[in-house]
């Protein structure tokens, strides 16, 4: 194993080996702490057969990776697997083919298919998808409660979780911070409104409290963890691994902030089964064609929309909508409309950057609008007769 290799690495490599059994039964390869199944042994069996060994990206650093394998933990080159297309790139969580012991460098030859994969759009004027995690079972979205809460925020990575094809889970850090049981219930409860079909716990790596409810849910499977950076992440990750494997940094007294105290993702084992990639705070959360993920998040909208009068209704100012009727008797919160709104809005602008067809779409439908709304007006000023 290359000196370079992280201290997770290195006790996973401990791990590894004490599992000396080679048999050919995905319950006892020695990658099953790491999510080894059936499924994957069949995706791999090509390049068994090319004397190609299996392997778990770890963390991802420029041209490199540290990658378990049955061996061990071992750095390889990523030399094969950058592609043109950023959506491609190795990262962690993925499942390779990766050169056997002998080779210096050690290549990775190829990436195996992803079932799952987080992705947010990136900063670039091109609108391009950033992947954050591959093969992730549960999405992990860590809230502070020593700041206020931003459910926007929430709302918005809720959406690109379930677009990722993950379970997401919301999890409350520093619950110790909001000591009345009845305040922390109401912070509790306004989550939930926003987050339909989403588990959400209240946890405080300080007391302990939660983290075992937080332990048996993930366990057996990948989860991710995601969130602001002063959100909790490395700390509430020590605490699911119990043992200090991230660095942790204060929050500023300031905001309650953080600083990127985690600068790479990193997957790490835990205890009671299953794996945990760890990612750094992130400032910016865009949408990449998350529009299944929205109506999700906002599945009340949704199931409103489909009584209203017009199925294209824009749920603005239409007659007979259902949606801005929910609005009016107090059904539906109006900052829910709002945000789910601007989360369309911002999906469609991605979408149609790639999309010549849509885009076209939306060019018709922005102008009709408008002409119904000049029309409109025109009519109430009563220059039409």
């Amino acid at each position: 194993m290359s000196s370079s290799a992280t201290p997770q690495s290195a006790s996973s490599l401990s791990s590894v080996s004490n599992l000396s059994s080679r048999s050919t039964s995905p319950s006892a390869h020695p990658l099953a702490p790491y999510g080894w199944d059936e499924t994957w042994e069949a995706e791999f069996a090509p390049y068994a057969a090319q004397g190609l060994l299996p392997g778990r990206v770890l963390r991802v650093d420029r041209g490199q990776c540290d990658i378990v394998t049955p061996d061990g933990v071992t750095r390889a080159d990523t030399e094969f697997v950058v592609p043109r297309d950023p959506m491609k790139v190795v990262c962690t969580g993925d499942w390779a083919a990766v050169d056997p012991e002998g080779g210096d460098p050690r290549y990775v030859r190829t990436l195996l298919p992803r079932r799952t994969a987080f992705v947010r759009s990136t900063s670039s004027k091109r609108s391009e998808g950033q992947i954050l995690a591959a093969n992730v079972d549960h999405a992990i979205i860590a809230v502070s409660l020593a700041v206020e809460l931003d459910l926007g925020r929430i709302e918005r990575f809720l959406a690109l979780a379930w677009e990722s094809g993950a379970q997401p889970l919301v999890v409350l850090t520093k619950a110790d911070l909001v000591p009345d049981a009845t305040g922390l219930s109401y912070l509790v409860e306004d989550v939930e409104t926003s987050s339909p079909g989403v588990q959400v716990l209240p946890v405080s790596a300080t007391t302990g409290e939660g983290v075992d409810v937080l332990c048996a849910v993930v366990a057996g499977g990948t989860s991710v963890l995601l969130g602001q950076s002063g959100a909790g992440k490395s700390t509430l990750a020590n605490a699911l691994v119990g043992e200090d494997v991230m660095l942790v940094n204060a929050a500023r007294d300031v905001d309650g902030k953080g600083r990127h105290t985690t600068t790479t993702r990193n997957l790490l084992v835990l205890p009671a089964g299953g794996v945990l990639i760890d990612t750094p705070g992130l400032r910016g959360v865009g949408l990449f064609d998350a529009g299944s993920g929205v109506g999700q998040v906002f599945s009340e909208i949704e199931e409103l929309a489909a009584d209203c009068r017009f199925h294209d209704c824009a749920h603005t100012a239409e007659p007979g909508c259902a949606v801005l009727a929910a609005v009016e008797d107090g059904t539906l919160p109006d900052r829910r409309l709002e945000s789910y709104r601007k989360l369309i809005r911002e999906n469609q602008r991605i979408v149609a950057k790639t999309d010549a067809k849509l885009r076209a779409d939306m060019r018709r439908t922005w102008k009709l609008r408008g002409a119904e709304g000049k029309a409109a007006m025109e009519a109430k000023r009563g220059r039409i007769r």
